[in-house]
């Protein structure tokens, strides 16, 4: 049968179909297949065209697009999705059909009325030309006309043409679309990734919409246990576990983001208050404590949350993961396994650590750092025997830094080697000069070592040299550890101790008597001095218990014969107590605040202070 506008030939029809179809994309290609089933059914004089696409994996066709759009369809639509196991004969055709097939009112075999039979009756033209794409059939191109119609074989060649640009049209939206999965989906776990998170947070915080969006920032606690004893394959499937258990327990328009190794961001779809974050957070926490069976071993990890919440039109995404984030790291902070709620106490301690974070290597390099001297008095006269060379940041901003503002950060970020030196290094210098000029002659420099110098390799070496540069006599300089740095190493810590005697430096243990685990091993090391831990010494005179073991020190260190200084002397009373025990040499804000280096030279200068107390009792027997 000739088409029944014969204006155009069929090579203008497939012309004008290819035209359109190049314009497809995975946003458009339903509207524009639907333009090119319109202007089939008006070129080749059709009742309906349609093209449905197949499912293999749930073995099922999908109708994309037809023409004219049928009115008063139902919802669901009934045909919308039709399984092949389901479909009636005729319709189940196209699950793998390789060759167009033309269903007419009167058929000339058997086989055909059987399947009229089976279909119901049917009673009109049925035009099927399969999609193809590499041999497999992925959706049908279908002409219906409602009446008996004669498809000529120029006609089939046509629409088999089209059909086939329908199926790269086909493709091409699957690639794209699996592209785009890729951009915002995590390849190991499958959840959202960065993008797709900051992109629905940009969609959520946009001005006017609902709010407040709430954050949780979910972080597994020591993942690199797992990752070290059984093989980081074995944390990557304890990782893809856990994320399919957080999908379990969240509900399904949720969105779930891998932000980055094992943290984890939920971002739930409705507003949510503090109070109903944190609880979603405790309840999320429950859940994923189920353990997971990898290679023979029964494992769980804690996990730390992070809660935040974003305003819309006030807050940027990057505003509300950042406080996410800063409420985490409190949370694995307090030790793990806990939930922690943005505050704004919170984003100024974490500006202030940022702050040093990022300019400490330039500030040791830039000499921006100072050295203040706590001194060393024997309580008893007011002589000033030692000063202990204490570090300081001139910050441009927050003023005087003292060293608990810095120093953690200093070991977080491996400078705390690098500080040390700068230290030992100034303070040498500053007292090399005052000795020169006559001042200090008989004091001791005490200078504190970090646990990272301490086992750093060359590190006698470095004392060795730096104390031969400035002209130090070895005994002039005394090095102080903490008792926590003395045992955690016990071994490599004699080694280094012994070698540093040679050298001839003095060596005392900082912050005694808050462990106690060094006194089996103190009798084997090379030390000269104990200094007795503030904390014990701040309430003396009125605390029976720290009295107790301030005594057993002194007695400790008269029976090893070691030098004895209190630390943290504070108060009169403290300072008569221990003189009454037998120890004399003391620092604290009762007998001198630190001081600048001038200050020093010059109180070493005089060589005692005047004693802020009475004449001490006698000691004790």
């Amino acid at each position: 049968m000739p088409l029944e506008h014969g204006r155009r030939s069929l090579d203008l029809v497939v012309t004008a179909a290819a035209t359109k179809l190049m314009t497809a994309n995975t946003t458009n290609a339903a509207v524009v297949i639907q333009s090119v089933l319109a202007d089939l059914v008006e070129v080749f004089g059709l009742d309906h065209s349609f093209v449905r696409y197949n499912d293999h994996s749930i073995r099922a066709s999908i109708l994309v697009a037809e023409w004219p759009v049928r009115t008063g369809v139902p919802d669901p639509d009934p045909i919308g999705i039709v399984y092949f196991e389901d479909a009636d004969p005729v319709f189940a055709l196209a699950e793998h059909a390789k060759s167009p097939v033309v269903f007419r009112p009167e058929p000339a075999t058997d086989d055909y009325q059987k399947l009229i039979e089976d279909s119901g009756g049917f009673v009109s033209t049925l035009a099927a030309v399969p999609l193809v794409s590499a041999d497999v059939t992925t959706g049908v191109l279908g002409f219906v006309k409602f009446a008996d119609r004669e498809w000529q074989p120029q006609e089939i060649n046509a629409v088999e043409a089209i059909a086939s640009l329908l199926a790269q049209v086909q493709a091409r939206c699957a690639a794209e679309d699996q592209l785009r999965y890729l951009a915002e989906h995590d390849d190991l776990t499958g959840l959202h990734n960065r993008r797709a998170l900051l992109a629905e947070l940009d969609r959520r915080l946009a001005a006017g919409r609902p709010g407040p969006v709430a954050a949780l920032f979910l972080d597994l606690d020591r993942l690199k246990a797992i990752n070290d004893y059984l093989g980081h394959n074995a944390g990557d499937r304890f990782i893809r576990a856990f994320a399919e258990r957080l999908e379990r327990g969240t509900a399904d328009d949720y969105l779930i983001a891998r932000f980055g190794g094992d943290e984890f961001v939920v971002i739930p779809s409705s507003p949510l208050d503090a109070t109903q974050a944190e609880s979603l957070a405790g309840e999320l926490q429950s859940k994923l404590r189920e353990r997971v069976s990898i290679d023979g071993e029964t494992l769980t990890r804690t996990v730390s949350v992070g809660v935040a919440l974003g305003v819309p039109g006030r807050d940027t995404s990057s505003d509300l993961l950042r406080k996410a984030d800063q409420a985490v790291l409190t949370a694995k902070g307090a030790g793990g396994n806990k939930i922690a709620v943005f505050s704004e106490d919170m984003s100024l301690r974490s500006a202030f650590r940022n702050d040093i974070e990022l300019h400490l290597q330039g500030v040791i390099e830039s000499g921006a750092l100072v050295l203040h001297y706590l001194p060393e008095i024997d309580m008893r006269t007011g002589e000033v025997l030692a000063t202990e060379a204490l570090v300081r940041w001139e910050h441009p901003t927050r003023g005087l830094l003292f060293p608990d503002s810095f120093i953690g950060v200093a070991e977080s970020i491996n400078l705390a080697g690098e500080l040390g030196r700068w230290v030992v290094r100034a303070a040498c210098a500053e007292f090399s000069a005052w000795r020169s000029r006559g001042v200090g002659t008989n004091a001791v420099l005490r200078l504190n070592v970090s646990p990272v110098q301490l086992v750093a390799e060359g590190f006698v070496r470095e004392v060795a040299a730096t104390i031969e540069e400035f002209g130090l006599a070895g005994e002039s300089v005394c090095l102080e550890i903490t008792e926590s740095v003395v045992v955690s190493d016990i071994e490599t810590t004699r080694i280094t101790l012994a070698a540093l005697k040679e050298v001839g430096v003095q060596i005392a243990i900082d912050d005694f008597g808050t462990g106690y685990s060094v006194l089996s091993h103190l009798k084997s090391l090379p030390v000269d001095t104990l200094k007795i831990d503030k904390s014990f010494v701040r309430d003396l005179g009125t605390n029976a218990g720290d009295l107790a073991i301030v005594r057993a020190v002194i007695a400790l260190a008269d029976a090893f014969g070691l030098e004895l200084v209190a630390e943290g002397v504070e108060t009169e009373a403290a300072a008569r107590t221990l003189m009454q025990h037998g120890c004399h040499r003391a620092q604290g804000y009762l007998l001198s605040r630190p001081l600048e280096g001038a200050a020093m030279e010059a109180l070493l200068a005089k060589r005692r202070i005047v004693l802020p107390f009475p004449a001490p009792l006698p000691t004790a027997p």
